[in-house]
């Protein structure tokens, strides 16, 4: 009794680690590279819980005899691999860019899953074990295990604003060992050598350097090529659930950040300090005295376009950051300004620990600071603005924009363009600057955007509507609420042609006044957005050898410009200057995929080749529907769970919450469901509560597909702490439900051939793993709806298969094997 008690008290305090765990991964790949692969770290989560499964099977007869002392040793295995293996995946220096062009790295991916992989394998061994061997409390041990998940993924998101990452490893660590320290209590001989394995344990953790699982920033990020500068220094650093926060100081040589300034600026940029997000997406923050005339070179921007064609009273900044465009409207006297910046952190050190030196802009009279979601605000805010400024917070080129594919973002979309242009006065103007790539493909997918918002919005001639300029680096969309006329018109030109920036389009604007001061050899920027106005829109768009489809709430990828075909193509030319337009956060997505179908297979599946082979002599089982049932669910069961991961993004505003949340409730509300069936498992009416959860799987499904967006939207009015409840309880139920086909199925398939449960197990998980990255894959190319549908799909699949598996265990003999 107490053995058990003790075992479920272990179970909740790994399960809380693992969880942590899993998501500080996330919140690391964040700072590290340029994405949080929330998809590959469910994947190696999965890949390290099969190959548990697989390991448990294999080796059951062997640990029957040594239970506890097993479980104490997996707990101090987690507890000391966890911020170990960390470090270790780090020293790999797996670079994504250099996927294109060493295959070394291939292999490299390959490592660092294998080592991020050991904490989860050793806490799903005590899991399971502790499952298999007290099966008559297993309900309560299956209980504390969702309890400690559950707990474990918010109390990380409370972490973050207190501790840096390294340090959350090293606490993580010193869960495991109180797992084991809970396991040990409960011996009756608390053996001394166990208590001294644990003492070492925990002195490791207490004198583990942190230095040695500091982040390892990639060398490419913004902040650490600063950082090489000499004189470059860190000033002040702050922690929390949105990230690393930076700023940084370059007194020797100095840093000036004014995107898309004109080469014939006369005024010199203001000195700045730089303000990095997780060592990226660079702001400044300006030294400002109050002197507006030394604030002219703001005027010099692409940005600057909307204040020439029209004198905006009050405008709306959407991501403030360090204050930059807060200062442009200053300049050109708008009379409100409400500035909105996501990260409380970036707001706190630019109006009170820099205050002084940015001169309290964030204090300004004519100044309101939010601290809100960009998309958030535009969808609870009632005001009518003259303007709403966008500016580009995203990596400007280089390594970090090819990995920005993969990232989810819901303010270029037609959705949040649409609702932006109901909150603009009469006249009003949206205002969009993006940097400049070639061949083009972001402004070009940003005006066939425009062009549906505009649509949607039922304007007329929706093409009257906008005009595009572009300098060297930068590009401003203007999305006008009223058609652009003649005076308009000649103030763009004017605006334009005086910085020499280059007029892309306007309405009416002839081919021969493009192209003129930025010159490329032929005026790309115009011929294509000239193709999206004709009627040969659709041939252009299926042909471009970039996709140009415009971004939505269903399919929120806006930078994603990779096809499949073009990847080809480009991976021929990469030694002749293809790489470098190669989008390598989709490579990467399509090698994650590979490898972990091929360690799953390695690792899982055919580990149990020999176990199925002497289920299936002894009863005479076969064909497809085991792999059929269970690979279905496991797949169904991702999709489902990354597509709720990825699009929460939009209602909790951040990728590490909206995980931390997900995965909370499909465990908590899954684990809750899987106990229900256990009172059902291996009875006549198994059958009838399958078909019911699957009918309620549909059900709740098709409620998704067509409610979601509307339930998301009036959401996300809401507050932070209603929109995480009522997240939460619209998960519930369908986690619930998803939680009775697993247990459903072993029993069925235990009842006449239990030796192909570990078979079955090691398929699921193996659809599981994969599941995780397809489920992204097909987010990017056919949107969260057909995702769900896929996944309704294989539970629709599943049901018809379960039958079957009932009427096998009714005529074929109950047989026992040696692995039982």
């Amino acid at each position: 009794m107490r053995e058990s008690l003790a075992s479920g008290v272990a179970v909740a305090l790994i399960s809380a680690a693992v969880l942590a765990y899993e998501i500080l991964l996330m919140a690391l790949f964040s700072l590290i590279q340029w994405h949080h692969f929330a998809f590959l770290v469910v994947s190696i989560a999965l890949l390290g819980f099969g190959f548990s499964g697989s390991f448990l099977a294999l080796a059951r007869s062997r640990l029957a005899h040594h239970g506890a002392d097993f479980m104490s040793s997996q707990a101090l295995a987690f507890a000391l691999a966890a911020p170990a293996s960390f470090a270790l995946a780090q020293r790999l220096s797996f670079n994504p860019e250099e996927l294109i062009w060493d295959p070394g790295h291939w292999l490299r991916l390959g490592l660092v899953i294998l080592l991020l992989m050991l904490p989860f394998f050793f806490a799903a061994n005590l899991i399971g074990f502790a499952l298999d061997a007290y099966r008559r409390r297993q309900a309560r041990i299956y209980a504390a295990d969702l309890a400690g998940a559950g707990t474990g993924a918010l109390a990380l998101i409370a972490l973050l604003a207190l501790l840096p990452p390294a340090s959350l490893l090293r606490a993580i660590g010193f869960l495991g060992c109180a797992a084991g320290l809970a396991l040990w209590l409960a011996r009756p001989d608390r053996s001394r050598a166990r208590l001294a394995a644990l003492a070492v344990v925990v002195a490791a953790l207490a004198l583990y350097p942190a230095r040695w699982s500091a982040p390892l920033i990639s060398p490419y990020k913004e902040m650490s090529q600063l950082l090489r500068v000499s004189g470059a220094r860190v000033l002040a650093e702050r922690h929390g659930p949105l990230g690393l926060v930076s700023v940084v100081d370059s007194g020797a040589i100095p840093w000036r950040h004014a995107p898309g300034l004109s080469l014939v600026a006369r005024g010199e940029p203001l000195p700045q300090l730089a303000l990095f997000t997780n060592a990226g997406a660079p702001s400044a923050i300006t030294r400002y005295r109050g002197e507006r005339d030394a604030l002219a070179y703001l005027d010099q921007m692409t940005s600057a376009l909307p204040y020439h064609v029209a004198a905006p009273a009050r405008v709306l900044v959407l991501g403030a950051g360090g204050g930059a465009d807060v200062l442009q409207a200053l300049f050109h006297d708008a009379a409100r300004i409400d500035a909105v910046e996501l990260n409380p952190q970036v707001v706190e050190l630019v109006g009170r620990d820099f205050a002084e030196f940015s001169g309290g802009i964030y204090s300004h009279p004519r100044v309101s600071i939010h601290v809100a979601d960009a998309r958030g605000f535009l969808e609870r805010d009632g005001a009518r603005y003259d303007l709403i400024q966008v500016p580009p917070l995203d990596p400007g080129g280089g390594a970090g924009t090819a990995l920005q594919g993969l990232n989810e973002n819901f303010v270029y979309t037609v959705d949040a363009l649409a609702r932006a242009l109901e909150r603009l006065a009469p006249g009003g103007t949206i205002a969009l600057t993006r940097w400049v790539a070639l061949p083009p493909r972001d402004n070009l997918k940003l005006f066939a955007t425009a062009l549906a918002a505009l649509a949607r919005a039922g304007l007329e001639a929706p093409e009257h509507h906008l005009a595009l300029i572009r300098g060297l680096q930068t590009s401003t969309l203007l999305i006008s609420r009223d058609a652009l006329e003649g005076d308009a018109i000649a103030r763009l030109r004017d605006f334009a042609d005086a910085r020499l920036f280059d007029s892309v389009y306007y309405p009416g604007m002839p081919r021969a006044l493009a192209n003129r001061y930025n010159r490329l050899d032929t005026p790309a920027f115009y011929d294509g957005i000239q193709a999206l106005l004709g009627p040969g829109r659709d041939d252009f768009m299926r042909d471009y050898k970039f996709e140009l489809q415009p971004a939505t709430d269903d399919r929120p990828f806006h930078f994603h410009f990779a096809r499949l075909g073009t990847l080809v193509e480009l991976m021929r030319l990469r030694d002749s200057g293809g790489g470098g337009l190669l989008e390598t956060g989709y490579l990467t997505l399509l090698v994650a995929l590979v490898l972990a179908v091929a360690l799953s297979l390695g690792l899982i599946l055919i580990p149990l080749l020999a176990l199925r082979r002497r289920a299936r002599d002894a009863s005479g089982a076969g064909g497809l529907r085991v792999p059929l049932y269970f690979a279905a669910i496991g797949l169904g069961f991702l999709l489902l769970e990354i597509t709720f991961l990825q699009k929460y993004v939009l209602l909790l505003r951040h990728p590490v919450v909206a995980a931390a949340t997900v995965l909370a409730s499909f465990l908590i509300g899954a684990g809750l469901g899987s106990a229900f069936a256990q009172r059902h498992a291996g009875k006549r009416r198994a059958r009838r509560v399958l078909c019911i959860a699957v009918a309620a799987i549909l059900v709740l499904g098709c409620g998704y597909l067509l409610l979601f967006d509307a339930l998301l939207a009036a959401l996300a009015a809401a507050s932070t702490g209603v929109r995480l409840l009522l997240g939460v309880a619209l998960i519930a139920p369908l986690a619930f439900c998803l939680g009775l086909p697993f247990p459903l199925g072993l029993a069925a398939l235990g009842a006449g051939t239990p030796a192909l449960v570990p078979w079955a197990w090691g398929i699921n998980g193996c659809a599981s793993v994969a599941g995780a990255i397809l489920a992204t894959l097909l987010a990017i190319h056919f949107g969260f709806d057909a995702v769900i549908a896929i996944a309704l799909g294989c539970y629709a699949l599943a049901a018809a298969t379960f039958p079957r598996l009932e009427d096998d265990r009714k005529r074929r003999p109950v047989v026992k094997t040696a692995s039982e």
